[in-house]
């Protein structure tokens, strides 16, 4: 089992900066592709960003790619992601994920979630 704990989630205005941060307990991370997706309300889950279990690999939805970045730290078993240059339409419930496979972007791919962590960005 792999417990997943989301942080940094908040309210910001349009064009500043967010660090989310995905700690992880139970099981070590180090050999898992981790991703963040994001649900904004009425609208189904969405990618937005992977790491491979190295982290020698990134992908991003096309919404975010530019603004966003993934990263890892396995000794300390947390992923983070930080955004920047937010813009109202990046407002959602944003989850980590750990998947067993070494790299993916599909939610199906995924096994374990977090609780989630709301980020707000007002106009």
């Amino acid at each position: 089992q792999v417990q997943l704990v989301e942080s940094g989630g908040g309210l910001v205005q349009a064009g500043g900066s967010l660090r989310l941060s995905c700690a992880a307990s139970g099981r070590t991370i180090s050999r898992r592709a981790m991703g963040w997706f994001r649900q904004a309300p009425g609208k189904e889950r969405e990618f937005v960003a992977a790491i491979s279990w190295t982290g020698g690999s990134t992908d991003y939805s096309d919404s975010v790619k530019g603004r966003f970045t993934i990263s890892r730290d396995n000794a300390k078993n947390t992923v983070y992601l930080q955004m920047n240059r937010l813009k109202p339409e990046d407002t959602a419930v944003y989850y980590c994920a750990a998947s067993p496979a070494s790299r993916g972007t599909e939610s199906r791919m995924y096994d374990f979630w977090g609780q989630g962590t709301q980020v707000t960005v007002s106009s």
